[in-house]
């Protein structure tokens, strides 16, 4: 994304082989498709959930056998604990991490690692939350650096020797599921397929990350009886490092505040705050210098809450209809504008309108040199689901500066009645719509089908049957 001046975002390298990979896919992807995913960046589909084994996830059910049949595999290749001899299979995201950043930071190494290796998505999920949870109860002390000249605000950990901990952790889980998986792994008897696709395009550098949980409530260990499941999207502006450091933390954030299931919109709100002031922190400690806006959507039961900070969007489609589900924060915006000047800056038109003449946003996680006028302040809505939504799309300004949401159900159709793959590569398709529409600028689209894609290429053709039989 071109938010600042050109120089500020070539001048950071992104590493998009080592960003947060959540993309828990379902079947498991080899090591090779992993592979094809963190580098080329990024193609990925997502299977339907299907319930395997009945009701109860018994011994001898499919199911559990896919999930003992991948512990021994993973047991096999990991025989003994991680020593300091070891090199860790999976590079962590940073080399020391405040406590607030543990939990984020394995999570994300342990579903890479598991990912990598085929692991079914639910048990992936199950092993890092279980394997997080015992190192949060352990002595944390050993992995604390030494207080270096200028004394730090929070205590800072080693992250090297923390993550070989948290992968002993998860191999001790795996030993023990491995004789007996619990009882309380059930797949989910709701399954959607989900399309993801992203590409660098012109920009020199990939700034955009993305994040597709349908296990959120497995991986984060929530207890209320509720399924949910969490997407976003996250696009970075001079440099990598804050959509990096959304993409880790904010769900991770997201599921601790306490008024998630009586009052989403607030924690929703909350947690893009803190993670913001995390990400402050942590710029001050490493001279980061980024941005990102993001975009997520939890589906949580019969509700669809999205919520959102600057110009990344998601939009439903209902009966082939787009419906509006958001106002994206633009400086252009009359009341952004506003809001602008009376803190005393200003917007100008320097090829798109930028605040104060530097950025292209209005609001964003970091650019702190930018702080108020770009806020960190994020928008939420709420929409209760009747049954008869086709899908949820997510996306960057890369999609939505060409592609208006009225011609979004078309191309989604397109994609399934036309393109090899049908709904697993239909992300694939809009992208590829609107590089030839002539964005230049990265693009990242996500689809979460709310309707089986079948029933949609029925619904499609439906109108033009009636008119060819009409006299």
């Amino acid at each position: 994304m071109r938010r600042g001046f050109p120089s500020a975002c070539l001048a950071v390298s992104c590493q998009f082989q080592r960003g947060p990979f959540f993309c828990c896919l379902s079947p498991p992807a080899s090591p090779k498709i992993v592979d094809s995913l963190c580098v080329k960046g990024v193609t990925a589909s997502l299977k339907k959930r299907r319930p395997q084994g009945g009701v109860k996830c018994m011994m001898g059910t499919p199911a559990v056998s896919s999930m003992q049949s991948f512990l021994a595999r993973f047991l096999e290749e990991f025989p003994s604990p991680f020593g300091p001899e070891n090199p860790p299979p999976v590079n962590p995201l940073s080399r020391r991490v405040t406590p607030g950043e543990i939990r984020g930071e394995c999570l994300d190494l342990g579903l890479r690692l598991l990912t990598a290796r085929g692991a079914p998505s639910l048990l992936s999920a199950a092993m890092c939350q279980a394997a997080v949870s015992e190192l949060m109860k352990s002595d944390l002390t050993p992995f604390h650096c030494s207080q270096e000249a200028e004394q730090q605000e929070v205590a800072l950990l080693d992250s090297e020797k923390l993550q070989r901990a948290f992968l002993n952790k998860l191999r001790d889980v795996g030993a023990a599921w491995q004789q007996q998986v619990p009882a309380s792994l059930v797949p989910s008897a709701r399954f959607r397929r989900s399309s993801v696709h992203a590409i660098r395009n012109s920009r020199r550098k990939m700034e955009d990350r993305h994040v597709v949980l349908a296990e959120f409530t497995q991986l984060l260990g929530l207890q209320d009886g509720v399924e949910r499941e969490y997407y976003a999207i996250f696009d970075g502006h001079g440099g990598v490092d804050a959509a990096t450091f959304a993409a880790t933390h904010l769900h991770v954030i997201l599921s601790q505040q306490e008024d998630l299931a009586k009052d989403t919109a607030a924690a929703f709100k909350n947690a893009f705050l803190v993670t913001d002031d995390m990400f402050k922190i942590k710029a001050q400690r490493e001279r980061l210098r980024s941005g990102s806006t993001g975009v997520a959507v939890l589906l949580a039961g019969d509700w669809l809450h999205v919520s959102w900070l600057g110009d990344s969007q998601a939009m439903l489609v209902k009966q082939g209809e787009s419906v509006t589900l958001m106002d994206p924060h633009k400086p252009e915006r009359e009341d952004e504008k506003q809001r602008i000047e009376d803190l005393g800056g200003c917007i100008a038109f320097m090829g798109c309108w930028r605040v104060n003449g530097t950025y292209a946003v209005s609001r964003a996680i970091g650019d702190f040199d930018q702080k108020p006028y770009i806020s960190n302040k994020a928008d939420c809505s709420s929409v209760h689901l009747s049954g008869d939504e086709d899908y949820v799309l997510l996306a960057c300004d890369g999609f939505f500066d060409v592609v208006q949401p009225a011609d979004v159900p078309g191309l989604v159709l397109d994609a399934l009645r036309d393109v090899p793959g049908g709904a697993e590569e239909a992300a694939q398709h809009l992208v590829a719509q609107a590089k030839a529409a002539g964005s230049g600028d990265n693009i990242t689209v996500l689809l979460v089908f709310l309707r089986d894609p079948g029933q949609l290429l029925l619904q499609g053709q439906r109108p033009q049957c009636e008119g060819a039989a009409a006299p």
